[in-house]
């Protein structure tokens, strides 16, 4: 197997964010909206943001470009692949972004986010549609170990049949999370889930597994 059709694949997928009107143009404005009110909505003081799979980072950095609390914020990316994250690193050094860190590593593991964590707001876009139903499950009900109390995750994922969201929305409800909202388009498979942790935290454990990429991507986007 060529070692470099995984690279190739997840930036030409990427790519489709400049697409207008594409399904991951629209997704990425639903996303950044609701980074944006949460940022709007934080009180003084430092913001800590975590987000898995980050890719190039165009949803929080977007955000970040031009938002007032932009120095408050201390975000960690995690992203495996290099080229994007090589890309996300570019993006928030030329933006003045100091507070963002870019980590090219695996985001399944909890010790990716030690000492950003817990979070404010954690990202998991482009991440429930590669993973088995079991892992998608067990991801949500673990996120209370890097969020703080009253957190915000913002989640994606495609509302294929079978539709999983409403069972995604209903795993949340019971990890302890209250809805903020959930987005999508008519015409378009785009699900964004804004959840707030208003149930007790967990401890915060350095070495859980989160979950295995099942797939190429492909349905990530959808």
């Amino acid at each position: 197997m060529d070692d470099s059709a995984p690279e190739r694949h997840w930036v030409g997928w990427h790519r489709q964010y400049d697409v207008a009107g594409s399904s991951l143009h629209r997704r990425l404005a639903l996303v950044q909206r609701r980074i944006r009110q949460t940022l709007d909505a934080q009180p003084e003081g430092e913001i800590r943001v975590l987000s898995m799979c980050a890719g190039q980072g165009r949803d929080i950095l977007g955000v970040l470009a031009d938002h007032p609390r932009r120095d408050d914020v201390r975000a960690r990316l995690v992203e495996l692949d290099p080229a994007l994250a090589a890309d996300a690193g570019h993006k928030a050094r030329s933006a003045g972004l100091g507070g963002v860190e870019i980590v090219v590593g695996d985001a399944s593991g909890t010790g990716m986010y030690e000492g950003v964590a817990p979070a404010h707001l954690a990202l998991v876009c482009g991440v429930f549609g590669n993973l088995g139903d079991a892992d998608v499950r067990h991801t949500v009900e673990q996120l209370r170990r890097l969020c703080r109390p009253g957190a915000t995750v913002i989640w994606t994922r495609h509302r294929r049949s079978p539709d999983l969201t409403p069972s995604i929305r209903s795993w949340f409800a019971d990890a302890g999370f209250e809805e903020v909202g959930f987005d999508g388009e008519d015409g378009f498979l785009i699900g964004v889930g804004t959840h707030r942790l208003v149930g007790p935290t967990l401890p915060y454990l350095p070495d859980l597994r989160l979950f295995d990429f099942v797939g190429d991507g492909e349905d990530a986007h959808r």
